[in-house]
């Protein structure tokens, strides 16, 4: 997974790239891609499920230590009741709190 930079002026970046960047109040990121991460490393797409499920709470952690207010996932889109009942239940297994 990668992340494009935030332009100049965003929220978090100061406008001149120098000084104090003041901690986003939201964060909102759109999971994707478990599955073709597996694929491209061989593996089944249960291991991308696991693997995204850690990238959570990996994202949730740094919300915590970077004090964001609100941390906003999308994990599980419409699209995603189409797949098999067994993949389903694969995807929400990993849902921990």
């Amino acid at each position: 997974m990668s992340a494009a930079p935030a332009p100049k002026g965003a929220a978090g970046v100061s406008g001149d790239g120098k000084g104090p960047r003041p901690e986003p109040k939201h964060v909102a990121i759109i999971m994707d891609g478990n599955g073709r991460w597996a694929a491209k490393r061989g593996l089944p797409r249960v291991a991308g499920h696991k693997a995204g499920a850690e990238a959570v709470r990996r994202a949730m952690q740094a919300a915590v230590d970077n004090r964001v207010e609100v941390l906003t996932l999308y994990a599980f889109s419409s699209e995603n009741w189409k797949r098999s009942s067994e993949e389903i239940a694969d995807l929400t297994s990993h849902i921990r709190f």
